[in-house]
């Protein structure tokens, strides 16, 4: 998954204002305590942060 279609899910599934808040602040288990915005600086890789954002929001099947 590139970052560019990433960033798409996020403001889909959060909408525009809300999605970069959340993935800077909301600390995600999956993701061993980082943000999203940290597992990315990291190097993991767009989908597997997607993934992960998956596992603790109820993201619609078709972003899934």
């Amino acid at each position: 998954m590139r970052l560019t279609e990433f960033w798409r899910r996020m403001r889909e599934h959060f909408g525009d204002a809300y999605a970069e808040s959340w993935a800077r602040d909301y600390v995600l288990a999956p993701l061993d305590g980082r943000t999203v915005v940290q597992a990315l600086a990291d190097g993991e890789s767009a989908k597997s942060v997607w993934r992960a954002v998956c596992q603790v929001e109820d993201v619609s099947s078709r972003l899934r």
